[in-house]
Order: structure tokens, then C-alpha cells, then sequence
């Protein structure tokens, strides 16, 4: 410090930077540039924080902005301000989120449907992987492949079997076309070579109701939905899509457990900011989304709604994103899936 001070004096006496030699020009706006950043950090939060939620409110992803969102004010003492802008499955508040300031005051709720929506429209308004910049996952949610009790398969194994030798027989529903759900039933169908019809519904609500009625013989479904019913008797559960037996439901195995050893799915939920945001302020988001998600309260109420607390680094959910991107878009390439 004592040298660079001694520098800017003879600066100074030069009359400046113009008049420095090129050397020490170049040292100076090097020295400068780096402190920018830096200070800026420390000093982060300035003002109010705009928290996106491509999504309309009340949903899985409005309740984990609102828990971490609370959290970040807590511990800025500035306002993290909610701002919901659904449509066009997310891509509405991902584009205002993506063409944003990178100066950190723009956060972005993401979901597995922005990697998917990748592959799944022809064209989007901005660039997943380039024009935005993962800080962290907030959780994880695995899924269900369930059955309706009538069939006489048991297991994953014994509904492999069942389904190749009915081939097209059976339908399966999900929440919609190219939904988290429906991209899980045909991976499955993929690695399995089994041939399923898919009937898409609008929501997860009715495409259960109808697994449970008996219009349809098969769902893939959130485990915080299908627990319940499937311990009322209406629904059996044949396997988990995560690495892991939920918790909630520690007798029914994994896809992985139950024999379909490439099979690893879950839904995920994380935040993002404009790229080009300056590292030490994506540091400094981040050190607060890991502090927020090992805060007791916060993991208890994420997993109430049967998700896993799952903090990354920045390079680890920037390098996730893309793999993501790539595995689905590959699957819906596939399987022929379009948007409707």
C-alpha cells in the first residue's frame, strides 16, 4: 500500500495518468479495476434486492423465494422485494432476469423447467447457460413412478415386464406437456424400452385424481403428493427417481435400487443472476444462500414440503445447469416432444 501511495504521488507530480509512463499507466487501471469489485462486495447490498419468480405465487418455487428471500433481509438489512412474473413456463421472468443490470440487486428463482425449456421451444428470448449465472441450488425434490393398485405389478422389475408385453397398452399421466413429470416418464420409457402412452393434464392435482380413479395406470408424481394417497390405499408406489429413499416413504426403494441402475432424477430449484456479475458479489449471494439453507428453520420448512436443502458453489450449479440442459434436450429430441 505504502508503494502504490508513492506511485500516485509521482503521478501527481506528473500531472496525471496521461503523462505517466505506459508501465505505470497499466499498473494503475489494473490496481483500480481490481479494488472495484472488491469494495463493491463489501459493501453489498446498497439498496433494496428484486427477487424474480418467473412463476405465479403460491406455487413450490414463490415458497422457497419467500423462505430465503426473508432470510437474505435478515441478514443484509435491505428489503429482498418478491417480484412474481409468470408465464411462458418461466421464460418470461428468466428474459427480464437475463437482460437485467449484473449488479447483483437483480436475483432469479430457476427451476428444472429452464434447462428443459432449452431443448423443449424452438427459440427463446435469452441465452440459459450464457446469459445467466447460477449462484446456488436452493433443493431438491424427487419424484414417483406409481401405479394404480388394479395393476398386478409390484415392483419396478414386474411392471417392466408388464408394460413390454402390452405394448402402448398403458397410459401414464403428468402434469402437463413437457412438465418435469412428463420428461421423467420418458426417460424412463427410454432406458426401460418400454412403449407407454403419455396423456398430459393441467397440473399435478388431476393427473393424480385420474391415477387414482383408474382412468389412467400409471403417474409419475411429486412424493409429497403421492405419500399420502398411496398410504390411504388409492395409489402403490414403485419407486423413487432420486438417488436417495424419500424419507417420508423409506420403504419404497429407488429406480436405481429397484433395477434401472442409470436412472437419477430429480426436480431442482435454484437461484441465478445476470451473468457477468462481479465475482465477489456472486461470493457474497452465495455465502448467504449457504448460510440460509443450514439455518435449522430453513431446512426444516424445505423439507415439510418434501425437498432436500442442497447449497452449491457457483461453478458447481453453473456446471449442473449445463449438464442439465444437455441431458434433457437430448430426451426431448428423442422422444419428439414439441411445445404445444
Amino acid at each position: 500500500m505504502k508503494m502504490n501511495a508513492l506511485r500516485m504521488a509521482s503521478l501527481r507530480r506528473c500531472g496525471g495518468l496521461r503523462y505517466a509512463p505506459p508501465t505505470l499507466r497499466a499498473l494503475v487501471v489494473g490496481v483500480l479495476s481490481a479494488a472495484l469489485p472488491s469494495a463493491h462486495a463489501q459493501t453489498y447490498p446498497e439498496k433494496p434486492v428484486r427477487f424474480i419468480v418467473p412463476f405465479a405465487p403460491g406455487g413450490s418455487t414463490d415458497f422457497l423465494a419467500r423462505l430465503v428471500g426473508q432470510k437474505f433481509t435478515e441478514s443484509w438489512k435491505q428489503q429482498v422485494l418478491i417480484d412474481n412474473r409468470g408465464g411462458a413456463g418461466g421464460n418470461i421472468g428468466a428474459d427480464l432476469a437475463a437482460k437485467s443490470p449484473a449488479d447483483g440487486y437483480t436475483l432469479l428463482l430457476t427451476a428444472m423447467s429452464h434447462a428443459t425449456a432449452v431443448g423443449f421451444y424452438k427459440k427463446l428470448p435469452y441465452d440459459f447457460v450464457n446469459d445467466l449465472q447460477g449462484v446456488s441450488l436452493i433443493a431438491t425434490q424427487p419424484n414417483v413412478l406409481a401405479v394404480h393398485p388394479s395393476l398386478p405389478a409390484k415392483t419396478i422389475k414386474e411392471f417392466i415386464v408388464l408394460a413390454r408385453g402390452k405394448p402402448g397398452a398403458l397410459a401414464y399421466s403428468t402434469a402437463g406437456n413437457g412438465s418435469t413429470q412428463h420428461l421423467m416418464g420418458e426417460l424412463f420409457k427410454s432406458l426401460t424400452k418400454v412403449d407407454m402412452i403419455h396423456v398430459a393434464y393441467k397440473g399435478t392435482a388431476p393427473a393424480l385424481a385420474d391415477l387414482m380413479s383408474g382412468q389412467v395406470s400409471v403417474s409419475v408424481q411429486p412424493v409429497i403428493n403421492a405419500v399420502p394417497t398411496a398410504k390411504a390405499g388409492r395409489i402403490r408406489l414403485l419407486a423413487v427417481t432420486g438417488p436417495a429413499r424419500a424419507v417420508t416413504a423409506p420403504e419404497v426403494p429407488t429406480m436405481m435400487e429397484a433395477g434401472v441402475p442409470q436412472y437419477n432424477v430429480v426436480a431442482w430449484y435454484g437461484i441465478h443472476v445476470p451473468a457477468r456479475t462481479p465475482r465477489p458479489v456472486l461470493d457474497a449471494i452465495n455465502k448467504e444462500m449457504v448460510r440460509a439453507l443450514n439455518s435449522p428453520d430453513v431446512r426444516e420448512r424445505i423439507s415439510t414440503q418434501g425437498m432436500e436443502p442442497t447449497p452449491q458453489t457457483p461453478d458447481q450449479f453453473q456446471s449442473f445447469a449445463k449438464s442439465e440442459v444437455a441431458r434433457w434436450s437430448k430426451v426431448i429430441a428423442d422422444a419428439g416432444i414439441k411445445a404445444d
